[in-house]
């Protein structure tokens, strides 16, 4: 892997910001329990130039609706740290070696919804106590992308989950990433996805829906580490927006890979100025061409 992708392990903290409004800095984990049946997100975002953070959160299972915590109004804490507290609602995450094992320990309010679809209506789902330790460790190397302050790392994961005193205990492929600069969820369009095939390749992709903009993402395994060169994703939708099916090209290493999501857990994003975006992020299982299955995570945003 050339210089351009490399990651420096002081990169795992916090950075400082410039003046613009929506400068962001953000960590996101992600895990599928190996069984493919349940699974989980996390993301905080601090945005230090509005003093406040969201905090998002999913647990995802295949044969249930989702809980989902959205908390978009956390003070920002000083320091060098990724951490909130405000009274009962608690968010830590402790880098315990950089880029090598880091952990989410939470414990916050949330939703529980019959359906996915639910998530998108402020006035569905019933309250819920969500709770989180969860610990990732790196399973494969380090990437930062060349054209934007952000890097990505295959990890695999595991801890408990605990909903209203509901334990579940989780183990399995995961992907992290740490990002910092200016984050307008409401301009324009992406798709991004996380995949983690059983001979060990792993294809990570950001398809960017906006011309002129390169393929971003890797391929890699054995420990071969490969920039996109070519990518393309499509994707079958219902009327809102949920995908039943996706559709990735990609090159190196010919990929052609049909991806299903089997549990969602989507986000109303609503701006101060009212503008909205749908972010259906799911859990997915996978198949390359050439029969090679996987499990992942797959995420769009959805200005409207």
């Amino acid at each position: 892997m050339d210089q351009a992708h490399a990651v420096r392990g002081e990169d795992e903290f916090r950075h400082d910001k410039t003046d613009e409004r929506f400068w962001n800095e953000s960590i996101y984990l992600d895990l599928i329990d190996a069984s493919g049946t349940i699974g989980g997100y996390v993301r905080l975002g601090l945005y230090p130039n509005e003093q406040r953070a969201w905090w998002t959160a999913a647990v995802t299972f295949e044969d249930r609706g989702p809980v989902v915590s959205g908390i978009y109004d956390f003070a920002v804490e000083p320091g060098s740290e990724f951490s909130c507290d405000r009274g009962s609602d608690q968010v830590r995450y402790l880098v315990h070696e950089p880029l090598e094992r880091v952990q989410v320990l939470s414990a916050t309010s949330a939703k529980a919804y019959d359906t996915a679809a639910d998530a998108y209506d402020p006035s569905a789902g019933r309250e819920v106590f969500l709770e989180i330790d969860l610990t990732w460790e790196t399973a494969g190397t380090p990437f930062h992308y060349a054209v934007t302050t952000r890097y990505e790392i295959p990890c695999t994961a595991s801890g408990t989950v605990t909903i209203d005193g509901e334990v579940f205990t989780l183990s399995g492929p995961a992907q992290r990433d740490h990002s910092w600069g200016v984050r307008d969820w409401w301009t324009y369009g992406w798709c991004w996805a996380a995949l983690h095939f059983d001979d060990g390749q792993e294809l990570h992709l950001a398809h960017i829906r906006v011309d002129g903009v390169p393929a971003l993402g890797y391929v890699q395994g054995d420990g071969d580490v490969r920039a996109l060169t070519s990518l393309d994703v499509t994707e079958v939708t219902d009327g809102g927006g949920l995908a039943s099916v996706a559709h990735v090209t990609a090159e190196p290493g010919g990929f052609d890979v049909t991806v299903t999501p089997t549990g969602y857990g989507p986000l109303l994003l609503v701006a101060d100025d009212g503008r909205v975006s749908r972010f259906p992020r799911a859990m997915v299982r996978c198949q390359r061409a050439d029969g090679v299955a996987g499990l992942g995570w797959i995420e769009w945003n959805q200005p409207q």
